[in-house]
């Protein structure tokens, strides 16, 4: 039988055995109107009384109550209407960490995820846009920043915590001589944890805009290098790892960034600036190649360290590490973590990599762990 509805399957059914409507009303002991609304697929099909058509007619009370399925969604794909909105709110809802945006105070706004309205509206505020359907994480939403196509939702936020509150930083000139300048000062401050407190304020001097935001769950963001206008850029770090040599080498493959104007046209957030990443293998972009060349010798100059592990290899012991940091004025946990990348073995010299957090962030602009950056005031 070639039935495409239930009650086309009801209809051979009765054909097949020359019975009319009357008669299966009769069989089943219903009213012949709802016989009528079965044939005419007017009243759906259900379990029971597929068990009974399945025995006056031997057809499987499986094939019916299919049927009625296929039927039951046919009609209701005809009648659903695409819903723009609702696919907003899911792209959105689903791409971005809303509740730790709100606990965070980047949507200051509204106090709850549940609140909808609320929320879109306080995106449409945090992103700069006009309703939350141009919000850029959007498929069909007009790109304002140009990130690389591997940057998720979340890392995108992010971005846009650092622009918000950069955009607000007062800073000195910048020029690419002053960058140059402001690294050669950095380099001074290497062989003392305590010393990292100045480093906000060479950088601004040398008019680039330093933020520290904590990362957001998932993001595995590390830092970013972008430019609000010709003259002004911006080193975004979130200390997600909290230790000096990360400290040392996510700066300055920022400011190698900033040297080459990388950024300005193009930004590429960089995530999990450890391990491969941190290299200069083949499957590394030659913008981040450059810069985390620079970034390793810039820690420790990576001729000595070569000449270091050949000759102390595989053992290093503590007095060789400490004599090398003394010798090139450096803290020792800047050779430890060239030595924990260099040999693959990130389990050793833990006890030199010192936390800085807590010196950094009372001089610096800071947003995260519990303190939410004031800006619109």
């Amino acid at each position: 039988m070639d039935c495409k509805t239930p009650g086309q399957l009801v209809s051979a059914a009765l054909k097949s055995k020359g019975w009319t409507q009357r008669v299966l009303a009769i069989v089943l002991e219903m009213d012949e109107t709802g016989i009528n609304k079965i044939v005419a697929d007017k009243r759906p099909i259900n379990a029971e009384l597929a068990l009974l058509l399945e025995e006056l007619f031997e057809i499987p009370a499986e094939q019916f109550l299919e049927m009625q399925k296929s039927y039951d969604l046919a009609l209701a794909r005809i009648a659903a209407k695409p819903d723009e909105q609702r696919a907003n709110r899911a792209e959105i809802f689903g791409g971005l960490p809303i509740s730790d945006m709100i606990k965070r105070g980047w949507l200051s706004d509204v106090s709850n995820v549940k609140d909808v309205a609320g929320v879109e509206k306080s995106l449409a505020k945090f992103f700069n846009v006009d309703s939350i359907n141009q919000i850029e994480i959007l498929p069909h939403a007009a790109k304002k920043t140009s990130v690389s196509d591997d940057t998720t939702p979340v890392q995108i936020a992010w971005l846009y915590r650092v622009k918000q509150i950069a955009s607000e930083m007062i800073v000195g000139k910048y020029s690419n001589f002053g960058v140059r300048r402001a690294i050669e000062q950095l380099k001074t401050l290497m062989l003392s944890a305590e010393e990292i407190r100045k480093v906000p304020r060479i950088l601004a001097e040398y008019g680039i805009r330093f933020v520290i935001v904590e990362s957001l769950p998932s993001a595995k963001i590390d830092g970013v290098c972008f430019w609000l206008n010709e003259v002004s850029p911006v080193i975004g770090i979130s200390m997600r790892h909290d230790r000096i040599d990360n400290f040392w080498f996510v700066l300055r493959h920022e400011l190698e960034h900033v040297i080459h104007e990388h950024g300005k046209t193009f930004i590429t957030i960089d995530s999990e600036l450890e391990g491969a990443k941190a290299g200069t293998g083949d499957g590394i972009a030659e913008e981040e190649r450059v810069a985390n060349q620079a970034a390793a010798e810039f820690c420790v100059p990576q001729r000595i360290l070569d000449s270091f592990i050949a000759r102390k290899a595989p053992v290093f012991a503590e007095r060789d590490i400490l004599g090398l940091a003394a010798t090139l004025r450096i803290h020792p946990g800047l050779v430890a973590g060239q030595l924990r990348y260099r040999t693959g073995r990130y389990d050793r010299f833990t006890n030199h990599l010192v936390k800085i957090r807590t010196i950094v962030s009372p001089v610096a602009v800071v947003d995260g762990w519990g303190d939410i950056a004031q800006i619109g005031i």
